[in-house]
């Protein structure tokens, strides 16, 4: 093992399970051992039991439906609004100095803080909801974005107007095509925090989801319950991000090469 040296893609897959056999064997000893109260903390079995327990009695597969549609919308919403402006940020100098103060400023300002002022704006419905993961999506997005097309190479820009190219065929043909795969590469780290935020705002005026079950078995001491939740959130969000970077690979095999 040295730095930086690649290794194949059956020790990657290997490695990335033995951690998780790890993690779990960890848990269970510590759980099941008497080493931790169950009050505290659920053992693997009874978390497996609950969760059984909340996909067949208690319809917790619409809660998952839920939650998802709410971060897919969000999202969606938050990249159609981010990712021009970031391209216009990056390409255009007095767009940069009129908008990255106000999102350099916005981008710190967490999404929980807005969950009361958007109860009184927008009530507790799916709107709510779907602002709470935009206001925490879009501003990332846009200031990565701006970078990345703000360090395009410049030699590309140059040679593209030395052939004749107008100002909006070189983001047509240059920044937006160099830039393509980072784009996408953004877009999938964000969406990892879009994550975060649908469960905050659906830890406050929400009926169903999963950050609704969480918020529930906390009151009834069900902490395995929270514990399958916490983990259905995790594999989505690792099934999301494998189905990110193969779709990445498609588009954008030639970066690769």
């Amino acid at each position: 093992m040295h730095p930086l040296q690649p290794i194949g893609r059956g020790a990657r897959i290997a490695l990335g399970f033995l951690f998780f056999v790890l993690f779990f064997a960890a848990w269970g000893f510590a759980t099941l051992g008497g080493f931790v109260s169950p009050t505290f903390l659920a053992d693997p079995i009874t978390m497996a039991n609950d969760g059984f327990y909340l996909l067949t009695e208690q319809g917790f597969l619409t809660d998952i439906g839920v939650t998802v549609w709410r971060v897919v919308g969000g999202f969606v919403l938050a990249s159609v609004v981010a990712v021009p402006l970031g391209i216009a940020m990056g390409a255009y100098k007095p767009v940069e100095a009129l908008l990255e103060p106000f999102v350099s400023f916005a981008r710190y300002l967490p999404a929980s803080a807005f969950v009361p002022l958007l109860i009184l704006w927008a009530g507790i419905g799916e709107l709510q909801k779907l602002l709470v993961i935009f206001i925490g999506s879009v501003f990332q997005i846009i200031l990565m974005i701006a970078v990345g097309v703000a360090n395009t190479r410049r030699d590309l820009v140059e040679a593209a107007y030395t052939l004749g190219a107008k100002d909006s065929g070189v983001i047509r043909r240059v920044l937006i095509p160099a830039n393509a795969p980072d784009i996408a590469e953004t877009l999938r780290l964000v969406l990892g925090w879009a994550w975060t935020y649908v469960i905050v705002a659906e830890l406050i005026g929400a009926s169903s989801g999963i950050g609704y079950m969480i918020i529930n078995s906390q009151a009834l001491m069900a902490t395995g319950q929270i514990i399958f939740g916490i983990i259905v959130i995790g594999l989505i969000g690792l099934v999301s991000d494998f189905l990110f970077k193969a779709v990445n690979r498609r588009l954008y095999a030639w970066r690769l090469a």
